[in-house]
């Protein structure tokens, strides 16, 4: 029997995992396909080769398709929308002949300092060190011999949507992470960027793609495109392409965060949270990111490099010694029983400190990291204290982040909306998260399904523009805004309110952190092995 639903596939290459969601005409998730990977630090350089970008993308497809057939018993021939999003920022410059020019360099490298601020001071706006602009103006300063060849400069999620359609185009949250955006009109800042040309002799604006909002004209999956993503030749060309979008993007579109006041944390390999503002911030603040929302609108961002990295490490271990004695669990157990662990422990951690940095973060000034642990002869080392200091440390730097927005902007904050890998244990990341930042947290029933819920809800958004185009209404489709709003209309949801308890201990616990930064700062400078 054919099966007659709509069909709209979104694929998001995490830092940690590649994942694919295919929904139907009710929004609702019917296959899914995930691919783990990881970067590789090569001379210096926190990277992925493209070979392994296009072995996940294949993978990754390859899973969904095998998980569709299974359950509808009919192969995946035709898609009715397509959208990828992928981690922001970093650096992907491509010659005349479409060649990569140097490896592709990712957000977590903390290599651009000094470009990252003298671009600042330039523009009066804040680039933080992942942004693409950063990444070439450091190149710039660093004389690199491939600057001359470049033709192209695109962010992940740019690239993979170039290569699968022809069409040299952008999300503009996304480009929101390459350079600033002029919300007025959705586009790259051009006084800025005539400024960037003065200072360098570069025409930004030519090397970059083109600028799409939220339903916007991104081209449609090519012959060749679906050959690459389906080398069976089962997947028929055709699908349109939504505009490729960043993981900041597809996490407020996963958790409805899209409209003026409101916000949404993501918690997993990095943590950010995102609030969107109708009124600009008082004064410049190099800790906050000014990024877009799919849409356009104007977000205010705290980006931390770290976050479970360190977590998954110790449960990892944890889990190990289990094996050892023999015990049976799975993964999921691990992690739910450790995470539980955490709740009753003290609230300020008992004395226990752990500093979670795999890499540097500009928040607390530290330019690169080294995962530590550290107490004090006398603290109470016990599991239940040990991992509430671990959760807490995953959301330190967050903290102070966060700060600067609710204390010295007084931006009020009624609700974040969470999703990521901190949330999956019910109740626990979602409590914690709560005290860190002293504001009740939601998780909706869908989070789980994370950003590539969310670039294909883009998808599906991109066929209904079509769909209203074809029909010539005169009220035109429905705004984005309205889209998701019917989309979560139906959902449930899980709020936590800040303990009391909690909020007061993890406010100790982060005392005694900013305390202990010096004890990070000299590991950082002295921890070398084999030198």
């Amino acid at each position: 029997m054919k099966i007659s639903m709509k069909k709209y596939l979104g694929i998001e290459l995490g830092s940690t995992r590649i994942k694919a969601v295919l929904i139907d005409e009710s929004n609702t998730p019917v296959a899914s396909g995930a691919h783990d990977w990881e970067n590789k630090l090569e001379d210096g350089y926190w990277t992925y080769s493209l070979d392994d970008v296009w072995a996940g993308v294949r993978d990754v497809y390859a899973k969904l398709a095998t998980d569709y057939l299974g359950k509808y018993g009919e192969p995946l021939t035709n898609l009715d929308g397509l959208g990828f999003s992928a981690m922001m920022h970093g650096y992907l410059a491509f010659g005349e002949a479409d060649d990569l020019l140097t490896p592709f360099r990712t957000w977590r490298n903390t290599t651009t300092e000094r470009a990252a601020a003298l671009l600042t001071e330039r523009f009066g706006f804040n680039i933080p060190q992942r942004w693409s602009i950063a990444h070439l103006y450091q190149a710039i300063l660093n004389d690199e011999a491939h600057l001359k060849d470049i033709k192209r400069l695109t962010t992940l999620a740019g690239y993979i949507h170039w290569k699968l359609s022809g069409k040299y185009v952008l999300g503009v949250g996304d480009a929101s992470g390459m350079f600033p955006i002029d919300s007025r009109v959705n586009d790259f800042d051009a006084e800025m960027a005539r400024s960037f040309e003065k200072l360098t002799g570069i025409d930004i604006i030519k090397l970059m793609p083109a600028v799409a909002t939220a339903g916007g004209d991104a081209g449609t999956l090519t012959a060749a495109g679906a050959k690459v993503l389906d080398p069976s030749g089962v997947l028929q060309p055709g699908a349109p392409m939504c505009p490729p979008e960043g993981d900041a993007g597809t996490g407020m579109v996963a958790t409805n965060s899209v409209a003026a006041h409101t916000g949404n944390v993501s918690a997993g390999t990095s943590v950010f949270a995102m609030i969107v503002l109708d009124n600009a911030l008082s004064k410049l603040h190099t800790e906050i990111d000014m990024v877009t929302t799919p849409t356009g609108l104007p977000v205010a961002m705290v980006h931390c490099n770290s976050c479970t990295s360190d977590l998954d490490a110790w449960i990892k271990l944890f889990g190990e010694g289990a094996e050892l004695m023999g015990a049976a669990f799975n993964k999921s157990e691990l992690y739910n029983k450790l995470y539980a662990a955490a709740l009753e422990g003290r609230p300020d951690g008992g004395g226990l400190m752990s500093f979670n940095y795999y890499s540097g973060e500009p928040i607390t000034g530290l330019d690169d990291g080294r995962p530590l642990f550290t107490r004090l002869p006398d603290s109470r080392m016990n599991l239940s204290d040990f991992m509430r200091a671990l959760l807490y440390s995953s959301l330190a730097t967050l903290s102070l982040g966060m700060d600067i927005l609710t204390v010295q902007e007084q931006v009020k904050l009624d609700l974040l909306q969470g999703h990521g890998g901190l949330f999956k244990t019910p109740g626990v990341g979602q409590r914690l998260m709560a005290a860190a930042l002293n504001v009740p947290v939601a998780v909706q029933e869908s989070s789980a399904e994370g950003g590539a819920w969310g670039i294909a809800l883009l998808a599906a958004y991109r066929a209904e523009v079509i769909a209203a185009a074809y029909k010539e209404k005169e009220t035109g489709t429905r705004s984005f805004e309205q889209f998701l709003d019917g989309v979560f209309s139906k959902g449930k949801r899980v709020l936590v309110k800040p303990d009391r308890d909690d909020v007061e201990g993890f406010r100790a616990f982060l005392h005694n952190y900013t305390s202990c930064l010096d004890i990070e700062r000299a590991a950082v400078a002295n921890l070398r092995f084999g030198d």
